[in-house]
């Protein structure tokens, strides 16, 4: 039975003046993400062992890499290109942010990994735990180095109706459903739908480049709160389909 976690909202303020409010995961659905995590990680590192007994003199280096490869590159791979979900993550309903709900970068995540044999000391991840149940956000020691948060994914069961006469960007075909019922918003605040409307408003006046840049921004700051049905469709589809659902509860 999975663990019940009672929510833990925090609210970070974006550059683009942004509230946004996320639900900060748990020890408990922490922990079953990294049993997830570890355990793929025992099941590349053990045959590359096996591997490595019968390499010879290439032995310890085929060691070396092999657990280089699984303790830190793919989890920081994970962390900066797969939009902070590992598998366990990804089954847990996780996804790692920066604290300010900004995707994690290169960087930020490396610092992170190379921090966590620290949350494994003395035995059995004590000071990661520790760490986690002393901050306000539940950090670990490898988040409070790099500024990161774990949050719970919030996902909307059924596609939202279309902005009444938005212009789509071309390609987007954002497919009409048969309402908003489905769709948790309870993060979405007034000032987020604002912004949105805003954007949406007057995107046709930017320069692509700008428009773009501050669709990604604002749909992957705001898609930790309420997941879009097709987020294959683009970050605009994505950020209407937000806008039409949220008015729809309103009415």
């Amino acid at each position: 039975m999975a663990p019940v976690e009672i929510d833990d909202r925090v609210r970070v303020s974006t550059p683009e003046g942004v509230d946004v409010d996320l639900v900060v995961a748990g020890l408990g659905s922490r922990f079953m993400s990294s049993l997830v995590d570890t355990t793929i990680q025992a099941l590349v590192i053990i045959p590359l062992l096996f591997a490595a007994s019968w390499a010879g003199t290439a032995g310890p280096a085929v060691a070396s890499l092999g657990t280089f490869l699984a303790v830190f590159a793919l989890p920081t791979a994970f962390d900066a290109f797969a939009g902070g979900r590992t598998p366990g993550r990804r089954l847990a309903g996780l996804r790692l942010v920066m604290a300010d709900g900004s995707t994690v970068g290169l960087v930020p995540a490396a610092v992170r990994n190379i921090v966590r044999p620290l949350d494994f000391l003395p035995s059995a991840y004590s000071v990661g735990v520790i760490s986690v149940l002393a901050t306000d956000r539940n950090q670990r020691l490898g988040d409070l180095a790099a500024g990161t948060i774990v949050v719970r994914q919030v996902a909307a069961r059924r596609t939202a109706a279309a902005v009444p006469g938005a212009v789509r960007p071309a390609g987007s075909s954002a497919a009409q459903p048969d309402g908003a019922s489905g769709w948790d918003l309870t993060g979405v605040t007034a000032g987020n739908v604002a912004v949105v409307r805003s954007f949406l408003a007057r995107r046709g006046q930017l320069d692509p480049g700008s428009r773009q840049r501050l669709a990604t921004d604002l749909a992957r700051r705001l898609e930790p709160v309420v997941v879009g049905p097709d987020r294959s469709q683009g970050d605009e589809a994505f950020l209407e389909q937000l806008l039409a659902a949220k008015e729809a509860r309103s009415r």
